[in-house]
Order: structure tokens, then sequence, then C-alpha cells
């Protein structure tokens, strides 16, 4: 059965933001160091991530989630 492959940037609409580039690069840090839940990403992006721009920088589930759902669409 064929299936179609997804290109990695097919769906963009625009260039990544300089934010966006450092928070897919913090957040493939933390996958690679094995933090897959969602409390240790978080605990990860605290200390390394770039500040969260909903907060006053720190990283809670609900900005997280917020900042997912807003770039994702």
């Amino acid at each position: 059965m064929n299936q179609p492959y997804n290109e990695t940037h097919q769906t963009r609409q625009r260039p990544n933001t300089p934010f966006e580039e450092l928070l897919g690069d913090a957040i493939e840090r933390a996958f690679g160091a094995g933090k897959h839940d969602l409390p240790s990403l978080l605990a990860h992006l605290n200390l390394v991530g770039p500040p969260c721009p909903l907060t006053d920088g720190e990283w809670t589930e609900d900005a997280y989630c917020t900042l997912m759902a807003k770039l994702g669409a």
C-alpha cells in the first residue's frame, strides 16, 4: 500500500521565528535526554530553554499548552 509521506516543513505558512527555533532545539534536546513527560520537559525548559513569552519567563503546564496550541494553529 502506497502512503504519501510528509515533507518535514510542508505545512508551514511562514518561516520559524528565532524564538520558535530556540524552543524547538530545546525540546529536541530534552527528548534526547530522555525527558518524555510534561513535568520533566518543563523543568528542562526552565533550565535551558528560552523564557516563556506568556509568563515572566517560567514554563508552566498551562503556558506550554497554550503556546503549543497557538503555534500549532
